[in-house]
């Protein structure tokens, strides 16, 4: 009876059936021991449901059992594995305990494919650092290695790494045909299971990075069949929720985005650190465009908290609020040395640079951008270019020679389906139709970018709206006396200050106050200070 269970939970294994496999593998456990290599499935089998504290007590005890002999190998593959679990949960340093396990396992043992998957971390290392050559060399050797021991996973995931350094490096075409190569037998059932999951994860993070949506869909699509093939993929259902939430944000599709990004934090809370932080992340950016300020400071500080660089949506939370946000970026800048990590720091510096009307910012933005666009060539960086370039002569008054260029720039984003940039760019299009006088264009413009953000609940974009064609007239038909006081709000002043400035009583100011609250539907100086810096009353470079 005992066999017959244990068979049944083998079976079940073979067919990714991950609950009925852990159930039944418990269940023989419980009449007799396990050898090494059921306990090693119902390792994995724990790990594909979430159960990552059993997972990895359970490895531990099949280590131990492999440490002698022959088996050498299988312990230090499981210490690799083992330690790649511990890193992704957040504990660096158990993790790396573990690796230099295997590194003492396999200082005298024969060649054997596991030394080449102790390279995996090395060549991540490389790649996250920005050293791309040392990344492609190193995972050629791995490819090498994999040939030698005839290990197709070890040779897909070597080849999955060096098609990521090539592209990253800006060998795009090359770059994507080894990938292309490396995915054949990890979609056709050739890899192993939990490397299989991660490669896929790999080139999805890869065309988000590269901002190439139409490959960022197909490939997260075809990570999710992948995921319907396993009763339960808790690591990669989760990373495919985090990346499906940005899609869905920026296909318009909010709220979607949000329940997305939250059932993967909540998911892989125990499992991987990095994919949590990258959800909050999305929810902050969420609540930022939604206008809901606090909440999204509250998880671009958990983003934070969990290691993942709240930039540039912060920066992009402090203009919307009216405060200084040009040194974060400029810092984040600083510390960015990959490419493609700096494109969407630096479009949101040409954003920020043009509101604090700093035009040799703005233009040395767009010029990176457009380099940067010319080397990789995807439609996101292109739009990303063609944005940053228009902005940069809105920035320095040349509003004719803006108008092609941002044309562009809303045509490439409606192409991509992202209704949102394409929005702004009809409002960045009415402001340079509004400075060659072309008034009836420009409203077009603002009408059609107002029936988008209405929809999508963009309340700070609605709320700027207003002052886009330059009438003059102040918001919320504030007097000249409230616009002086606002003004000074926006310069950091208190209302002791605010009056001996403008010969007022403190009284005064603050019935002032009351009255530009109510004029302009605020309930906060910071929120009314964001409104002046929409409408241009005040400079938030001033701030």
């Amino acid at each position: 009876m005992a066999g017959d269970v244990l068979e049944r939970g083998r079976e079940a294994s073979g067919r990714f059936r991950w609950d009925e496999a852990y159930a039944l593998y418990r269940a023989a456990a419980e009449n007799e021991p396990l050898g090494a290599q059921d306990l090693a499935a119902l390792a994995d089998a724990a790990w594909w449901l979430g159960h990552t504290e059993e997972s990895l007590a359970l490895s531990e005890q099949v280590y131990r059992r492999h440490l002698h002999g022959a088996q050498v190998p299988q312990a230090a593959m499981l210490a690799i594995e083992i330690g790649f679990l511990w890193m992704l949960r957040g504990e660096p340093t158990v993790g790396s305990g573990w690796i230099s396990r295997a590194k003492r396992l396999l200082e005298d043992a024969p060649e054997s494919a596991a030394h080449g998957y102790l390279s995996y971390l090395d060549v991540e290392g490389a790649l996250g650092a920005g050293r791309y050559e040392e990344a492609i060399e190193r995972s050629r050797a791995m490819q090498q290695l994999a040939d030698r021991h005839d290990d197709p996973t070890l040779c897909a995931v070597a080849l999955v790494l060096e098609g990521g350094a090539q592209v990253r490096r800006g060998r795009v075409t090359s770059g994507l045909a080894v990938i292309d190569e490396a995915m054949l037998p990890v979609r056709a059932g050739q890899v192993a299971p939990n490397w299989a999951g991660n490669l896929y994860c790999h080139v999805m993070d890869l065309f988000f990075e590269l901002a190439d949506l139409d490959r960022a869909r197909a490939w997260t699509r075809a990570t999710e069949r992948w995921c319907d093939e396993h009763s339960n993929a808790a690591m990669s259902t989760g990373i495919c929720r985090v990346h499906r939430a940005h899609l869905h944000h920026l296909e318009g599709r909010w709220t979607a985005a949000a329940q997305e990004a939250a059932t993967a934090c909540r998911d892989l809370a125990d499992m991987n650190v990095g994919v949590v932080a990258e959800g909050h992340y999305r929810i902050a950016e969420l609540h930022r465009l939604r206008g809901r300020h606090r909440a999204a400071q509250e998880h671009f500080t958990r983003a934070h908290e969990l290691g993942r660089d709240p930039q540039p949506g912060l920066a992009l939370l402090r203009l919307a609020e009216g405060r200084g946000a040009t040194a974060a970026l400029r810092s984040a800048l600083a510390s960015a040395d990959r490419d493609l990590d700096r494109v969407p720091l630096l479009l949101a510096q040409a954003q920020v640079a043009l509101a604090c009307r700093q035009s040799d910012v703005t233009a040395l933005a767009a010029g990176e951008l457009d380099r940067l666009a010319g080397t990789f060539q995807t439609p996101g960086l292109l739009a990303c270019a063609a944005e940053a370039v228009g902005l940069a002569r809105l920035a320095r008054g040349e509003a004719a020679e803006a108008l092609p260029v941002l044309r562009e720039a809303w045509r490439r984003w409606r192409d991509l389906e992202v209704p949102y940039d394409a929005a702004r760019m009809r409002v960045r299009r009415a402001q340079a139709l509004a400075g060659v006088d072309d008034g009836e264009a420009a409203a077009h413009e603002v009408e059609a970018a107002r029936a988008v953000f209405v929809e999508l609940g963009a309340v700070d974009d609605l709320r700027g709206l207003d002052g886009v064609l330059g009438s003059g007239e102040p918001p919320g038909g504030l007097s000249a006396r409230e616009v002086q006081v606002l003004r000074a709000v926006c310069a950091g002043r208190t209302n002791r200050q605010i009056a001996t400035a403008l010969t007022l009583s403190e009284k005064t100011v603050a019935r002032h106050l009351s009255n530009i609250f109510a004029k302009l539907d605020v309930a906060s100086r910071t929120e009314a200070a964001a409104v002046a810096f929409r409408h241009g009353l005040a400079d938030p470079s001033e701030a």
